[in-house]
Formats: structure tokens, sequence, C-alpha cells
């Protein structure tokens, strides 16, 4: 009997998270907004203990002006990137709403800013990278190398903002650990998918790129195997996770987070090769 309550309320347990940190009137501080902050510390703090530990000879000021161009390109990216990737049918009718945190479909309502895109937000990470490393005149791949093995850890709390927030849930499943969501209109038992996420796009990926990150691997190695296994674990995960309702499948039986995945591998392979060769280039001179 206190089995079966346990489950009940394990399956129910989404009913029971306010995903409000604080509300004043319309206006929210929501707790996945808190963990994009607790994201964003982990990784700066983890890059600055490896450059302590790791051998690199970056000044820690540069580190911090860095950090400005990069939070700058995950919130763009991440923002464009659902815009054209996930939903641009819509936001091509209410292009006010891409930028402004209120909705203008039903009269005018805040409700904050609205979808992210992992995608966009290592888009727009990539191009603030190569921007400040010109600038700075700093080796592209070593610096990559620097921030791959700390980042996967942040997104362990992104997708626990998800789960707060209760979206992005998974398909319905029949298994004892799946839950109800108060978003889902169906009312189906679904997999917890943002927890899956978590577990494996964010914590057991970042314990392997922090084990082998002093390896004597070539500049480089540390992005694309960050590149190659974030698609691959995505990609399996994605089979779990209910599809955006206005996107749907393509091709009938894969979603547009598996078709971005598909592209971020071969983006990683494609890094892979050209690092590599660039090594053995050096070598050989």
């Amino acid at each position: 009997m206190e089995f079966d309550r346990l489950i009940y309320y394990w399956q129910h347990l989404p009913f029971h998270i306010n995903p409000s940190l604080f509300a004043l009137g319309s206006f929210q501080i929501r707790y996945y907004s808190l963990m994009y902050v607790v994201a964003f510390f982990l990784t700066y703090t983890l890059v600055l203990y490896r450059l302590r530990h790791d051998g690199y000879d970056y000044k820690k000021e540069m580190i911090q002006d860095y950090a400005f161009w990069a939070i700058l390109g995950v919130i763009l990216g991440g923002r464009l990137g659902y815009v054209f990737f996930y939903n641009f049918a819509y936001y091509i009718q209410h292009p006010l709403e891409i930028i402004l945190p209120f909705e203008f479909s039903h009269g005018i309502r805040f409700v904050g800013i609205m979808g992210m895109s992992y995608h966009g937000g290592v888009i727009g990470v990539t191009l603030a990278t190569i921007f400040f490393c010109k600038k700075r005149q700093v080796d592209i791949w070593r610096f990559a190398d620097l921030l791959a093995s700390a980042a996967p850890l942040g997104y362990t709390f992104g997708r626990i903002g998800n789960f707060i927030n209760g979206e992005l849930y998974g398909r319905a499943t029949s298994v004892p650990w799946g839950m109800y969501f108060p978003l889902d209109y169906t009312g189906k038992l679904r997999h917890p998918s943002q927890l899956y996420e978590a577990f494996f796009e964010g914590f057991f990926l970042f314990v392997i790129l922090w084990v082998i990150r002093k390896k004597s691997f070539f500049d480089g190695f540390l992005i694309a195997f960050y590149l190659i296994g974030y698609g691959v674990v995505r990609f399996f995960i994605e089979f779990y996770r209910e599809p955006d309702i206005q996107v749907g499948f393509i091709w009938n039986f894969l979603s547009m987070g598996q078709v971005l995945c598909i592209l971020m591998m071969l983006a990683g392979a494609g890094v892979l090769l050209y690092t590599r060769g660039r090594r053995i280039e050096g070598n050989a001179s």
C-alpha cells in the first residue's frame, strides 16, 4: 500500500512543483531562469579550475571577457534557433514576440521569452567564440577544448529547469517511473525525458569529458568528442521525448531534435578529421 502511494506521488510530482520562485502580479521569476544562472556559474567555475590545474596560460580576466560574449551567444542563438527551427511560421506573423516578453496574438499579455533551442544556442556560442578568438588572436581549437569539458554539467540544471516547468516531457509510456505533466492536455503517463536528458546530456557526458581532459590528444579533440557525444546521446533520448506539436515528425519518424543532432554529429566528425589532419601535418613539418 505504501509502495502504491509512493508511485502515485512520483507520477504526480510535477503537479506539486511551482515553477515560479517569485511572482508579483504577472511578473515572475521562475526556477528555469535561475537554472540558467547556475549553469553559467558552474561552467565559469570549472573553466577557472582548468586554468589553474590543466596547463592553460590564459588570464582569468580574458575568461571573464569571454563570458559576456558566450552568454550573449547562448541567449540570442537559443532564441533565434527556436524561432527558425521550431516555430518559424508563427513568429513570421508575430515578429515582435521574438524579442519582447509579451504575447500579442490575443491582446497584450506578459509571458516572458518563451522557447529556446539548444542547437541554436550551440550555433550562437560557436559564432561568439570564433569572433572572440579572432579578436584576441587565440587558437580556437585549444580554447574550445578548454570549454568543452566544462560546459555539459550546465545542461543538467537546464533540463531540471525544463522539468520544473513541466515542459518538453516525454512520449506516452506504461513504465512505473512515468509521470503526468500539468501541461499535457491528453493526461497520459509519460517518460520524464527531461530527467533522462539532465543525466545523460549533462552529468554523464560531463564525467567522460572531465576524465579524459588531460589525455595527450591533439587540439580540437575534446570539442569534436563533445559534438559527437552530445549528438549521439540526444539522438537516442529523442525516441523517448514528445516531438514539438507544431513540428511533429520529419520523414514520419525523426524529430527536429534528431535531425539537428545528425548535423551536429557530422560537424563533430568534420572537426575531428580537420584537427587530426592539422596535427599530422604539424608533426610532419
